[in-house]
Parts: structure tokens; C-alpha cells; sequence
């Protein structure tokens, strides 16, 4: 048999190179680089491109660390809550309403207390009735969900709402902002079919919590978060047609993204939900303040903490255990943790308390 030539040597050495580094150990760390940058909209180059979607494909495989090695990294963005923000982020100030604020201002706050004070128990047509019911709506895609339904057993746990209060999981999986902009879409079809099965109507939806997102965020800010104005925006015009007795509407931007394993809502763009959230609401404000008639939108609890550093008030932290296999849907314990910041807010905040425990 011939012995292969030099020149047949280094032509095949390039391919044993390749069939080795494919072959290598991934380095997780490297490749989370590499998400980072697309997360940022900055171009990657070929190779780390391949090294990218080669640690993708390993992950769905399940050979990415297990959730201890996650833990262990305890990895931070470096960015800041939105209610501890001082330095602006990409020209836009801290603060869940702008400005360092995380109040609602005096017009927003007082629109907020008598939309408040109009929540009492409604009969099945829609008026005033002692033995009648106060809905609370949940409207939102996975992990609205997810966490709602944890509330809702929170609150059964700890008894803390009042006899007329039903709230009502509407929120469903892959049902994020861009999907239902339809009134026709099959998602208002089941919300209606879960309010039959609570034994409410439409008629008695007095508050929502909403929460959303749309998959697959890519462009640098603010142009996503806009996009995610847009689509709320549209959804809003849905829930105000549907809930002729909606008074009041809690927002929450996404929980923490940091682990995220896939590109369907990762970091950044998970942090950035919250100014979608802020320009939704301040939009209020605009010829005068709230509309007559239409019910006050204002922040629900935010879910923001930059993983395990968490927030300054040390009230929430973000560990790697707290998501699924995916590092973007909560687990147990990590909608457990959403569950209380409901509850905390449900029974505390002075557009809720009050009504919440009639």
C-alpha cells in the first residue's frame, strides 16, 4: 500500500482539526459569551457562530452543567433593577415610573385610589350586589401562568382574601403579547371558557394582572421593548372591550433571564420588558391624565433582581434552581417566589388592600 505524500497530509489536516474540535468538551462559558453578544445585536463571526449553536444543540441534549454548576457561577448581568437604577440605561432613567420614581405620580396615583375605590362585589349582569364577586384576571403567556396558579394556591394557603374575591387564571401557555391582539383569537375563547368555570362572567372582572412578552426578542434597545408596546398596546384595546367593569390593570415585566438556555426570552431583553411596561403606563398621562372610563393601568410587583446578587432591599434573589431546564420558566420554587410578591402586593398596596380582602 502507498504511504500517503506530505502534501496528503496537510490537505487532511485542517479536517482532523475540525473533527477534533468538534469532538471537544463545550465550554459553557465561552459559548454564554457568544449568547451575550447575540442577546446584544453585535455580529458573530462563523466560528462563533457554529461554537454557539454546537452549545445549543448539547444543551437541548442535556449536556449542559447540571444546576449545580449553574449555581455555582451565580452568574450576574451587571445590570440594575429598575426601582434601584440611578445611571440611565441607553438614555432612559431608573425608576419603575421614570425619574427615580417608583410611586405612580399624583394624577396617576389618584385616578389609581378611585378606581380602587369603584372595585365592590358585582352580581353576574354586572351591578352592585352584597352576595355578588370581585375578579381577578390573570392575562398572559407561560409564565403568567405558571405563577398565577401558584398565587392562587398562596392565597388559599394563607386565607388572606376576602369571600367575594375569585381570581381566575387566563393566562396560557405560548400565548404571548403577539398572539393575541386578535379578538377573534382562540385565547379570549378559553379565558371566557375559564371564567364560565369559576362560575363568574365577564361582567365581573374588575382588576388584571398582566403580564407579557413575544418569543424570540433580537434588536439592540429600545427597538424590541417598542415592538412590545406595540403589541400590548393592541391586547389592551382587546381587555377593555371584553371587561366593560375593569377598573384597575397591575402590570410586571419579566422575571430574571440570566440563566436562559434558549434565545425565546433571554437577557437583556428581559429586563427591557420593564420600560415597555413604564411607556404603556405613563402613556396615561398624556392630554391630561387617565381617560374617563377606562380602567387605570399602574405597576403590579416587579419581578426584576439580577440573579443570585438579587436587589438592594435583599427582598428577592434569582437562583439557578428557581427555573426549569430551559433557565426561562420558573420552577417550583422560583413561582413560589412570584406567588408571594403577588400576595405582598395584593395585601399591602393601597389600590388592592382594601377591596382585596372584601
Amino acid at each position: 500500500m502507498p504511504r500517503p505524500t506530505l502534501a496528503c497530509l496537510l490537505l487532511a489536516l485542517p479536517l482532523l482539526v475540525w473533527a477534533q474540535a468538534k469532538d471537544a468538551p463545550i465550554d459553557f462559558e465561552r459559548a454564554r459569551t457568544y449568547l451575550r453578544k447575540e442577546q446584544a445585536g453585535e455580529p458573530l463571526t462563523k466560528d462563533e457562530r457554529d461554537y454557539l449553536e454546537r452549545a445549543k444543540a448539547a444543551r437541548a441534549k442535556g449536556g449542559a452543567p447540571d444546576a449545580g454548576s449553574r449555581k455555582a457561577a451565580g452568574p450576574s448581568t451587571g445590570m440594575v433593577p429598575l426601582t434601584e437604577l440611578k445611571a440611565p440605561y441607553h438614555g432612559e432613567t431608573g425608576g419603575l415610573y421614570g425619574g427615580g420614581a417608583n410611586e405612580p405620580p399624583a394624577a396617576l396615583a389618584q385616578a389609581a385610589a378611585q378606581a380602587a375605590a369603584q372595585i365592590r362585589p358585582l352580581d353576574r349582569e354586572g351591578k352592585p350586589s352584597a352576595d355578588g364577586r370581585i375578579v381577578v384576571l390573570s392575562i398572559g403567556m407561560s409564565n403568567t401562568t405558571q405563577e398565577f396558579s401558584a398565587f392562587q394556591a398562596l392565597s388559599d394557603e394563607k386565607r388572606t382574601r376576602g369571600r367575594h374575591v375569585v381570581l381566575v387564571d387566563g393566562a396560557q401557555g405560548g400565548q404571548s403579547a403577539d398572539r393575541i391582539t386578535d379578538p377573534e383569537a382562540n385565547f379570549w375563547k378559553v379565558v371566557g371558557q375559564r371564567l364560565a368555570q369559576a362560575q363568574v362572567t365577564p361582567a365581573q372582572v374588575q382588576a388584571i394582572w398582566f403580564k407579557q412578552a413575544f418569543p424570540g426578542p433580537r434588536a439592540a434597545f429600545p427597538a424590541d421593548a417598542k415592538k412590545l408596546q406595540g403589541y400590548v398596546a393592541q391586547d389592551l384595546e382587546v381587555i377593555r372591550r371584553n371587561y366593560a367593569n375593569l377598573r384597575l390593570i397591575f402590570f410586571s415585566s419579566r422575571i430574571y433571564a440570566g440563566y436562559a438556555t434558549s434565545s425565546l426570552n433571554p437577557e437583556p431583553h428581559a429586563y427591557e420588558s420593564a420600560f415597555a411596561v413604564r411607556w404603556t403606563i405613563l402613556e396615561q398621562l398624556q392630554g391630561g391624565g387617565p381617560k374617563s372610563g377606562r380602567p387605570t393601568m399602574i405597576w403590579g410587583p416587579y419581578l426584576w433582581a439580577d440573579g443570585e446578587k438579587g436587589r438592594a432591599k435583599g427582598d428577592l434573589v434569582w437562583k439557578a434552581e428557581d427555573f426549569g431546564p430551559d433557565g426561562t420558566h420558573p420552577s417550583q420554587s422560583g413561582r413560589r417566589k412570584v406567588a408571594e410578591q403577588l400576595e405582598t402586593f395584593f395585601t399591602t398596596s393601597p389600590y388592592a388592600k382594601d377591596w382585596y380582602r372584601q
